[in-house]
């Protein structure tokens, strides 16, 4: 696994273009990865709803829980599906919509220095292994790409928009991925603000 610098492409994705982009102000690199889940219909997995989404292709009539996302326009740079593929939508270089009103550390809008990845997934359901072995190869690749990533930046949406967004949510094993990737001092053991439920 490795990201080309020139075009901030991961070499094991499959790239779909996101409108749903834009330039990172004034040269700001990655300095924060934020985890997300996601899942479309919720609970629902393995169909192309969530690709949709990112891509403004999304048929709101196709389900009636769609109706909210009608005129939405959001992205990520990555996707983990059920199966742990990868599906890029933003280079890392520009900046995804994914965060939405967010701070960390003082700082507000976190889209613009962060890095979004979903997981497809609820707040309500475990998430599958081939997410957190996938999740667990990318994140040191992403780091060696980009050193402002360090360990206590690795966060969920719930830390940087607490009250507003709960994902990854409470299943969502800390735990594990601070194991396996030797991280002691991760902010995500004493979240700023509410726990992720």
């Amino acid at each position: 696994m490795r990201i080309d610098p020139a075009s901030g492409f991961l070499d094991s994705a499959t790239y779909l273009a996101s409108p749903n982009c834009d330039a990172r102000p004034g040269g700001a690199q990655p300095e924060l990865l934020v985890v997300h889940g996601i899942s479309l219909p919720e609970g629902q997995y393995g169909g192309g709803y969530i690709r949709a989404l990112f891509t403004n292709r999304l048929n709101t009539r196709d389900d009636s829980r769609f109706q909210a996302l009608d005129g939405l326009r959001v992205s990520a740079h990555l996707l983990i599906d059920r199966r742990g593929q990868l599906t890029q939508f933003v280079p890392f270089g520009q900046r995804a919509w994914h965060a939405g009103q967010s701070w960390f550390e003082g700082r507000s809008d976190c889209n613009d220095f962060s890095i979004g990845v979903e997981l497809e997934g609820t707040d309500r359901s475990r998430f599958a292994e081939a997410q957190y072995d996938r999740l667990e190869q990318l994140i040191p690749v992403l780091q060696r790409a980009y050193p402002g990533i360090a360990d206590d930046r690795v966060v969920g949406h719930c830390h940087i928009a607490p009250g507003r967004k709960s994902d990854p949510g409470p299943l969502f094993d800390w735990g594990r991925l601070h194991r396996r990737l030797g991280i002691r001092c991760p902010i995500t053991q004493s979240p700023p603000g509410p726990p992720c439920n």
